[in-house]
């Protein structure tokens, strides 16, 4: 049976959902959207638009892997405290970050949408430049989706930047410091894995990011996001079965994954691809010191990585509590 939602609601609560329902049709949808237009206008009489924009965007082509083009006035636009407000998410820190210095965040786990690593990195309405003066945060993206027109630029606003080696050079190499660039370690495989109760974490044979610290001589950040997985329900695809085994496939060939995730709508809660109204508490822990090495070995990154792990694991185990986790519920790493 179908739960509908009360006729007579909060103005704020109506403006919550809309922020939220907004952002899930960017994230769905509007890259189709933007190639659209952009291929339909060369067939308009406005087709100079398109031309233009082309020859711009081949002269613009590696700002997204040079630190991206953030906009500040849309990241602190208060109209994102809605989106905030509706799950809610909140930022807690545990340690100071050294504004002279550039850090690389994990941060943990994706979920289906990574909401929590968009509110409080990709806009100032939770908080960061407060907890942490002099920090400018940075959240990698997949490099395909700063190929579709129009919309690079709008995800570049927002302070996204290209999961490659050479834009992570570009950030953590910069001397006067003062920057967090954060990866979704798990990234779109691990999408596959959220529904809610869910804390494996595809991280096992993940050391990229692990080669990526030592080389610069960044300091490690793990985060842990509290609640992300519990936003959506996802179809039953359990490891082996059909299903993940056609997700695994796609995967593989597009670079991005199809989790069939369910949540609310507008105006019903039954059924949508709104997500739950479910707290979001995402912990910053304490960096983790790394000595500078060009060319680190296998040994050296295996260290760090098993070190990163520990850490992660404690800071989980410290804060789960809090968060409404079951006290016999553990991080699980595949």
């Amino acid at each position: 049976m179908v739960k509908f939602a009360p006729l007579f609601v909060p103005w704020e609560r109506r403006l919550q959902t809309f922020m939220v329902l907004q952002w899930v049709f960017s994230f769905l949808a509007l890259a189709q959207i933007c190639t659209v237009v952009f291929v339909g206008l060369l067939f308009t009489r406005f087709w100079l638009v398109s031309v233009l924009y082309a020859a711009w965007w081949y002269r613009d082509r590696d700002t997204p892997r040079q630190g991206g083009r953030p906009v500040q006035a849309l990241r602190r636009c208060s109209l994102w405290k809605y989106m905030r407000d509706y799950f809610p998410v909140t930022l807690v820190k545990t340690a100071e970050l050294d504004p002279s210095r550039n850090y690389l965040a994990g941060f943990h786990p994706h979920g289906v949408l990574a909401a929590g690593a968009f509110v409080n990195l990709c806009t100032e309405s939770t908080g960061f430049p407060l907890l942490f003066p002099g920090i400018r945060s940075h959240l990698m993206m997949l490099t395909l989706w700063f190929r579709v027109p129009f919309f690079r630029d709008y995800i570049m606003s927002g302070g996204l930047v290209t999961s490659d080696k050479e834009s992570a050079a570009h950030i953590l190499s910069r001397k006067e410091g003062g920057n967090l660039l954060a990866i979704i370690v798990g990234g779109a495989q691990e999408a596959l894995n959220a529904r809610p109760g869910d804390s494996t974490l595809l991280l096992r044979n993940r050391k990229g990011f692990i080669r990526l610290a030592l080389m610069h001589g960044a300091a490690l950040v793990p985060i842990f996001s509290f609640g992300e997985n519990e936003l959506f329900d996802q179809v039953e695809n359990s490891p082996g079965s059909w299903l993940r085994r056609i997700q695994n496939r796609l995967q593989k060939i597009m670079g991005i994954s199809l989790p069939l995730f369910h949540g609310r709508g507008v105006f019903q809660y039954s059924f949508g691809f709104i997500p739950y109204r479910q707290p979001i508490t995402t912990v910053v822990g304490k960096p983790i010191e790394v000595q500078k090495t060009l060319c680190p070995s296998k040994e050296e990154v295996d260290k760090l990585h098993q070190r990163y792990i520990k850490e992660l694991c404690e800071l989980f185990e410290t804060h789960k509590l809090k968060y409404n986790v079951p006290v016999d519920q553990h991080l699980e790493f595949c």
